[in-house]
């Protein structure tokens, strides 16, 4: 097991390094094979309110002009030791791990991550249980009673929950749920866009979530459902269920330790994978309910062409998919033994 592990964790650390690399070669390889130019480079680091002078001069402090192995290099320095921006008026430090720094508001991009961080985890984690439990439970429950009205009725809706993007049901939940819309008016949840951490008021923590967390688990969890379902139906009807059933064993023992077990490993798979994706900036849901998240910082880097920061939620969301995949390698382990000897 420790070896399974030791061999994941290598593997995890040249995927960062090939994610890495792909992400400079796309923000800086592509756009320079294709005639761009130092000063091009830099006025995406300095804002559009600058000048050609500022441009010019940001090019020549930010080394546009050298090769791009040694931007390269030099940024992956930057990474884990930190460095030093000259911008003019002084010498900013960015301490290790630094992503970059943001001329135009002046501030590591580290730092700003860090201070939206925890509303993403809140709002990944929060949906994660409830499309886990809702998805997976609603499969078992829809397998076990194929053809009833509950199979259709919860395919039916998990048909919907998959169709619908986020920015509608957000804004439909919104409206009924918190500003409330003529002939029906239920107030009964926060408006969007206050966030209040767990360690200060836990109740208005999930208060102020909730509605975030149902609409986000509504779409995931129809997804879970329908894989949960196929892999029940599946597996119900395999030779050791009927063996299991023949030796005596209740059915609730044989639905969870050998039906459910065995159909776990595509849910282990995506969910893996969505966490890992939602953590690294869950883009509309944060849009949609106003919070002030990494989803939401990206946006507003997109729009102010505020490139260092941009690159740094990149690598950021590549770290948290690679180590959702490392921890997904390690459950394949616990779910299956027989994978610790491929």
């Amino acid at each position: 097991m420790v070896t399974y592990i030791i061999r994941r964790l290598f593997g995890a650390v040249l995927m960062l390094v090939a994610v890495s690399f792909c992400t400079f070669m796309i923000f800086f390889g592509l756009p320079r094979l294709a005639g761009a130019t130092p000063e091009s480079f830099a006025a995406r680091y300095v804002g559009k309110t600058s000048t050609p002078e500022t441009v010019a001069l940001a090019a020549e402090r930010l080394g546009f002009h050298d090769s791009l192995w040694v931007q390269y290099g030099r940024w992956l320095r930057d990474i884990v030791m930190g460095a030093d921006y000259n911008y003019g008026p002084g010498v900013e430090h960015c301490s290790a791990p630094c992503f970059g720094y943001s001329f135009i508001t002046h501030q590591p991009v580290w730092l700003d991550i860090l201070d939206r961080l925890p509303v993403t985890v809140s709002l990944a984690l929060g949906a994660a249980i409830l499309w886990l439990l809702g998805g997976v439970a609603t499969g078992v429950v829809s397998a076990l009673k194929r053809g009833s009205i509950f199979d259709r009725a919860s395919m039916g809706i998990a048909l919907s929950g998959v169709s619908l993007p986020i920015f509608f049901t957000g804004l439909f939940a919104l409206t009924f749920l918190s500003y409330g819309a003529p002939p029906l008016y239920l107030d009964i949840t926060a408006k969007g866009g206050a966030f209040t951490p767990i360690t200060e008021n836990p109740i208005e923590w999930a208060y102020n979530l909730i509605l975030p967390w149902i609409t986000l688990a509504f779409i995931y969890a129809a997804g879970y459902a329908r894989i949960t379902r196929a892999g029940m139906l599946e597996t119900m009807g395999e030779d050791y269920i009927r063996t299991a059933r023949a030796k005596g064993l209740r059915e609730r023992t044989v639905i969870t330790r050998h039906g459910l077990r065995a159909a776990l490993t595509p849910i282990v798979t995506i969910f893996g994978l969505d966490l890992g994706l939602l953590l690294g900036g869950a883009v509309l849901t944060e849009s949609t309910f106003s919070l002030q998240g990494v989803g939401k910082y990206t946006i507003d880097a997109i729009f102010a062409q505020d490139m260092p920061k941009i690159m740094g939620v990149t690598m950021v969301a590549a770290f948290f998919v690679v180590i959702a995949n490392l921890i997904v390698d390690v459950m394949y382990a616990v779910v299956d033994p027989r994978v610790r000897l491929s």
